[in-house]
């Protein structure tokens, strides 16, 4: 019987013009009125089933601050999944499937990823991007873009600072406008 080989996933929702975040840092441009006829339409049965896939997920700081802000209101999206929140700050953990973790990125993925886990969803921060791409630690970058210009703010690659070959491995188009792009990262 083979076994699923560990993977790293950098999933960010960004403008077509790569942002993540207005310069508010507000994100409210994410709920899109935009009809694309020959888009598919996933089911929540569908979703429900893909997300039972992810293990674990990865996060910064602020990305950790605004789900909780937004868990107020829509509920904590990441359900009990094992969170890690990457920060030298000192944050509130109000879940106890959630961690902080502020040593180094390597040994995160070595000593505790690998061993546990198969699927890892890195989920938000431009910097951790920057990390773990530059660390050469990812093996994929799913980006969703929704059918808006932002014009400013966040950007998702922020000024990697190194050339990355990418291998498009999957590309949908969704009913909502959104396309999803899946790039393996050439290693």
């Amino acid at each position: 019987m083979a076994t699923d080989p560990f993977k790293i996933t950098i999933h960010m929702v960004s403008s077509l013009d790569g942002y993540i975040a207005r310069k508010d840092n507000s994100i409210s441009w994410f709920e899109t009125s935009d009809s694309y006829e020959k888009g598919v339409t996933v089911t929540q049965e569908e979703a429900a089933e893909f997300l039972k896939k992810i293990d674990c997920y990865i996060m910064g700081s602020h990305t950790y601050e605004l789900a909780l802000e937004l868990s107020k209101s829509y509920g904590w999206v990441y359900g009990d999944v094992p969170t890690i929140v990457l920060t030298h700050r000192n944050l509130p953990v109000e879940r106890q499937n959630v961690e902080i973790y502020s040593g180094d990125l390597e040994i995160l993925v070595d000593e505790k990823l690998k061993p546990n886990y198969k699927n890892v969803w890195l989920v938000g921060g431009a910097e951790l991007t920057k990390d773990f791409i530059r660390l050469n630690l990812a093996d994929e970058i799913r980006q969703s873009i929704l059918p808006i210009i932002l014009g400013g703010g966040t950007p998702f690659f922020d000024e990697i600072g190194q050339e990355q070959a990418l291998h498009l491995s999957n590309v949908t188009a969704y009913k909502n406008g959104m396309v999803e792009l899946c790039y393996e990262i050439k290693k």
